[in-house]
């Protein structure tokens, strides 16, 4: 009975060491795929900061989309309205008429 049990005592340290090596390899992977998930080039923190870039970029579309609505809009006042237009020139270039006489005041 003394080799039996000696022989029970070595399939059981075996079986343990197995479990043990299986167990540990099993930690090791599941923290890597933690790690890759988290740090990793398509990880969590990647996502996070693309996304976050994503939504800036589209304010700035947006911001965009509404400047060129109202760059097309005074486009199409300044080409459809003779009024529009001269009251631009006289604005922004202080432009008169021949008979007319410009003040410009400090302010």
């Amino acid at each position: 009975m003394n080799s039996h049990q000696l022989l029970r005592k070595q399939v059981t340290a075996e079986l343990k060491k197995r479990r043990l090596i299986f167990l540990t390899i099993a930690i090791l992977s599941l923290l890597y795929l933690v790690i890759s998930f988290t740090f990793g080039e398509t990880g969590l923190l990647r996502y996070l900061r693309l996304r976050e870039t994503k939504s800036q970029l589209v304010r700035e579309l947006h911001e965009v989309e509404t400047q060129n609505s109202r760059l097309q809009s005074d486009t199409k006042r300044l080409r459809e309205n003779p009024f529009y237009l001269e009251k631009h020139a006289r604005e922004n270039f202080g432009m008169a008429k021949p008979d007319e006489y410009v003040f410009k005041y400090e302010q």
